[in-house]
């Protein structure tokens, strides 16, 4: 009985999860990106002191995003329950441990960007842009398309969420950062799926029989 009161609180503990990470990371992502406006590329770069302090609070709340990621994370596989697959299973939890792993790396990076500011040294701007929009968001279109196809073999997403999910995961991972601002679209997927899951989510997830 107390199990299964767990498994009942569970959607809704993914749903809130998935909403403070989903607003979390949109404000770091836009605070990160205005504090290398020129990305990999941009050399003559000024940042006043209030857009640092600004950038530094940011960066202060990325590691919550971080844990509610994680929490977020956990939850949807716990969803899955026994029904989950094995090998799409290890995918996604991999996938979402290097996610938060190479996140956690561009945000020391960037504090580096900022700490180098005055000498104009590149080297942090160039390691913490590729770790965000080469590393991070590959791992997060795999996050993306693993908890969709959990989603659609166990019936716990409606299929415009699937097909959401799908789209935007192959675009992440082919397209990647020669899309502007695309690191946004990571919170946006998350934001949408965590609202589904407040709605109203299936309570049972059995997968569909094999056709």
């Amino acid at each position: 009985m107390e199990r299964q009161q767990e498994r009942l609180g569970t959607p809704r503990a993914a749903g809130i999860a998935g909403v403070v990470f989903a607003v979390l990371m949109g404000v770091v992502i836009v605070l990160v990106r205005i504090a290398l406006p020129g990305g990999a590329d941009g050399h003559d770069i000024t940042v006043d002191e209030a857009q640092r302090n600004t950038v530094e609070t940011a960066l202060g709340l990325l590691p919550y995003a971080g844990i509610a990621f994680l929490w977020f994370m956990g939850a949807l596989r716990e969803q899955a329950g026994a029904a989950e697959d094995r090998f799409v299973s290890t995918v996604f939890l991999g996938s979402g441990l290097i996610f938060v792993a190479t996140l956690f790396g561009c945000a020391a990076a960037a504090v580096t960007v900022l700490d180098e500011n005055q000498q104009n040294a590149p080297f942090g701007r160039h390691y913490a842009y590729t770790l965000l929009t080469t590393y991070s968001l590959r791992m997060a279109a795999v996050f993306i398309l693993t908890t969709s196809t959990i989603g659609r073999r166990l019936g716990v997403m409606p299929r415009p969420l699937v097909f959401l999910g799908f789209a935007t995961g192959l675009t992440l991972l082919v397209a990647g950062a020669s899309l502007p601002w695309s690191e946004l679209a990571f919170p946006g997927w998350a934001l949408i799926v965590s609202l589904d899951i407040l709605r109203g989510r299936r309570p049972s997830a059995t997968p569909r029989p094999a056709a």
